[in-house]
């Protein structure tokens, strides 16, 4: 895990996808699900890196709709932060806006 958090936070998004997809191909869920989202606002932000505007917008759509299925922390994360952040990138990405400029940060938290 912690190897692809360095990847996205990097920006080697391809990397980190590929860092946690070998991961979440032994989970169970929830925790299944919850990585598949890591994984999927990964690869939106390597697309959008080719400029593949659509791919990203599905990608982050569907990272969503698991994020939602998500408590407000788990696993070490702040995912209502999370959340906001990706709706945020969306958005703009849908309604060809100014772009949030930072990617979601993954913030970890303690105690959950």
């Amino acid at each position: 895990m912690a190897e692809g958090l360095h990847c996205y936070r990097t920006g080697q998004f391809f990397e980190a996808h590929e860092h946690w997809e070998l991961v979440w191909l032994t989970l169970a869920e929830p925790e299944k699900s919850f990585l598949q989202a890591l994984v999927q606002i990964s690869a939106a932000f390597h697309h959008l890196g080719r400029e593949n505007r659509i791919g990203a917008i599905s990608l982050l759509a569907r990272s969503l709709r698991r994020l939602d299925a998500s408590p407000a922390a788990f696993c070490y994360i702040d995912v209502e932060s999370l959340r906001e952040q990706v709706r945020n990138w969306l958005g703009a990405l849908r309604e060809g806006e100014e772009l949030p400029g930072a990617v979601p940060d993954f913030r970890v938290i303690s105690g959950s």
